[in-house]
């Protein structure tokens, strides 16, 4: 019985010092007031949670965590602050659209299904943001580094010394991360992992530069350090990226918006015309009316597709496909795995050859299987869409 009472008093005592530890620790933290931050924290637990917002939400998400190392709560926090702009955007768009274009259903499903792209367009704009800040923040840093190395002589001390700083927090993280792999027991491996990570070619440049000198030491070349040397020239190709990119966003502003206000005029024009003028009415309710409506749409979207082209601003390009993608999903399923396997190439055919080539030459990590289960349900959707069109047109 002594053991019981002794072992009860001793628990809420404990509990009881716990609970003040932590009511200390919590003193200063908590936000008294309305926080962003913690929204954002909460609307992407809501995100995830939907299929609709999950795609994109994971789709940000594999960009951001590059350029985040091992940072989980900013990159949840950027992730969703985009989700919601995006959305802040799409939102009010799509009522227009559905208000505009009810009388049409037709001209509002293609208007629909454009908007999906321009999701696209809207998410990757906010991400390269991200990734020119990285850019600026990467010059700066290496300044900084031509300084530190000139005191310590010391490659991997020059990166931890400049680390250490918390006026680029992005940079730091990379440094950090190259500073990891150069006192790692097998620096060459973990450097080859980090080149499928990096966010930039110069981060990949300048950690290989870091390894050769660690490894081999520096040399001399026209009385300056070649590691110097080397920075600098990284510096300058940096630099004229960042004026590229200016000149690239300052030419293309809201470019990708613009091209796509057609389809909003479309139905507009067409009450206009209809209430104005009697005789127009045979011609927009008409067959011919109806083409030229198709064929605005194209070319809006061809337009729309080169203006984002033209607005690349030639970053790294990084995979956000997941490590299972719906075509997999698909092609597992055994009624359409048979079929797909009907049109694939045999094993030693020349088609089979030409195709894992080009597969090889472009760097996709897509395998044959899923590149046909993308062209067969590309196939269908033309053939059933063409049908509807065809069908509209003799209807009318």
């Amino acid at each position: 019985m002594l053991i019981v009472v002794a072992y009860v008093a001793l628990s809420k005592k404990i509990k009881a010092s716990d609970t003040v530890q932590i009511k200390q620790l919590r003193e200063g933290t908590k936000e008294k007031s309305f926080s962003w931050e913690i929204l954002y924290q909460k609307l992407y637990n809501i995100y995830i949670k939907s299929p609709i917002t999950k795609r994109y939400l994971f789709k940000i998400r594999r960009r951001l965590e590059i350029i985040n190392i091992d940072d989980e709560y900013l990159t949840r926090k950027q992730t969703s602050e985009i989700l919601t702009k995006a959305l802040a955007i799409i939102i009010p768009i799509t009522l227009v659209i559905i208000f505009i274009t009810k009388k049409n259903t037709l001209l509002m499903c293609i208007m629909l299904i454009f908007e999906l792209f321009m999701i696209d367009t809207l998410v990757d704009g906010m991400v390269d943001k991200i990734d020119n800040k990285l850019l600026v923040q990467q010059v700066d840093f290496f300044a900084e580094i031509r300084h530190a190395y000139h005191e310590f002589n010391m490659v991997e001390e020059a990166i931890y010394q400049v680390a250490q700083g918390d006026s680029a927090p992005e940079m730091s993280r990379q440094a950090e991360k190259i500073y990891e792999i150069l006192i790692s027991n097998d620096p060459e491996s973990e450097l080859e992992k980090y080149y499928d990570i990096a966010p930039n070619s110069y981060l990949k440049e300048f950690a290989g530069i870091s390894y050769l000198t660690k490894e081999f030491g520096d040399r001399t070349v026209d009385k300056t350090s070649l590691y110097l040397k080397n920075l600098n020239n990284i510096s300058q190709e940096m630099q004229l990226e960042i004026l590229k990119r200016d000149k690239l966003d300052y030419v293309f502003q809201s470019l990708s918006v613009i091209s796509i206000l057609p389809l909003l005029a479309l139905e507009p024009i067409k009450s206009w015309a209809v209430s104005e003028f009697s005789f127009t009415k045979a011609f927009y309710y008409g067959k011919n009316g109806m083409v030229v409506q198709l064929l605005v749409v194209i070319l809006t979207f061809v337009c729309y597709i080169l203006t984002r082209k033209l607005k690349d601003n030639g970053s790294t390009v990084i995979n956000t496909k997941p490590e299972h993608p719906w075509e997999e999903k698909v092609y597992n399923v055994p009624i359409i795995k048979n079929i797909v396997d009907m049109f694939i190439p045999k094993e030693g055919t020349k088609e089979r050859r030409k195709l894992k080539n080009l597969i090889k030459d472009s760097a996709s990590k897509d395998k044959i299987e899923w590149i046909y289960v993308k062209r067969l349900m590309l196939t269908v959707s033309v053939f059933f869409a063409s049908l509807i069109i065809f069908g509209q047109l003799h209807k009318i």
